[in-house]
């Protein structure tokens, strides 16, 4: 897509936040939610190929990219901020949430928010956990440093428990995805409060009544695929497909199709 297709536009939210998006493409409105460490540009691929059919929708999740950020945090303010972008949309919109985003938005749907139909990819839920299970340890060290404004170390420990090698951690330092990513690190508290305990939370999605595409990786770690499997099974108008080839980090060009199938039913 071209700059002359895409208008970048704030929109204040609940508690008078600003929250930055960008609008590309004409047609029904979809809504992309980003996940841990993103902003909406890492959500720039997907949307320019979603363009051609839909009105769609990025956004800076608070306290990311060029989005403000407004003490205390609470999960009730981040689905404010969606409710906000789908105002903008028009009221209603489908909805697409990847990783932690994709749990945000089964709790913006779980919350009444107007949203018409959602896919989610991915959901990190851990199905051996049950939800609101206590922290674990790696996440007090994480919190402990960013009160501290350690962020790089913070980083790093978070890194390390999604399984990114020490040398690779090392590697990425004083790189310009480091540096961006490094400038959002104080979020990934909000990503664990949205995540809430990290089971699958069956008594919430039985409750959405929403169509809902929930999506994993045919590479993925078992544990992904078998949350992603429970989630589509709690939800009373759920479905799971399974992308062959694909891994956590999901390529647009793969998961456009089905999509672009999914939000024209």
């Amino acid at each position: 897509m071209d700059n002359m297709s895409r208008t970048l536009s704030r929109v204040e939210s609940g508690d008078g936040t600003l929250i930055a998006y960008e609008q590309r493409g004409d047609g029904p409105p979809v809504v992309l939610v980003s996940g841990a460490l993103c902003t909406s540009a890492a959500e720039a691929p997907l949307a320019g190929l979603l363009a051609s059919r839909f009105s769609v929708f990025t956004y800076d999740r608070r306290g990311r990219g060029a989005s403000g950020d407004t003490a205390p945090y609470a999960v009730e303010r981040e689905i404010e901020d969606l409710a906000a972008v789908i105002g903008e949309a028009g009221g209603a919109a489908s909805v697409h949430g990847t990783s932690s985003g994709a749990a945000l938005a089964l709790r913006a749907a779980a919350a009444g928010l107007p949203i018409t139909q959602l896919s989610v990819y991915e959901p990190p839920y851990d199905p051996d956990e049950e939800p609101g299970a206590p922290p674990p340890p790696y996440e007090h060290r994480m919190r402990a440093l960013l009160a501290d404004d350690r962020r790089g170390e913070a980083l790093a420990v978070f890194l390390g428990e999604m399984g990114v090698p020490p040398e690779a951690r090392d590697a990425m330092r004083g790189t310009p995805m480091w540096a961006d990513m490094e400038a959002v690190a104080p979020t990934l508290v909000y990503d664990h409060e949205v995540m809430a305990g990290g089971g699958v939370p069956t008594a919430m999605l039985s409750g959405i009544g929403t169509r809902v595409m929930v999506v994993d990786g045919g590479m993925s770690p078992p544990f992904m695929r078998e949350a992603a499997r429970l989630a589509a099974q709690a939800l009373p108008r759920g479905r799971h497909r399974t992308l062959t080839g694909q891994t956590h980090e999901v390529a647009p060009h793969v998961l456009a199709p089905l999509l672009l199938e999914f939000f024209s039913a």
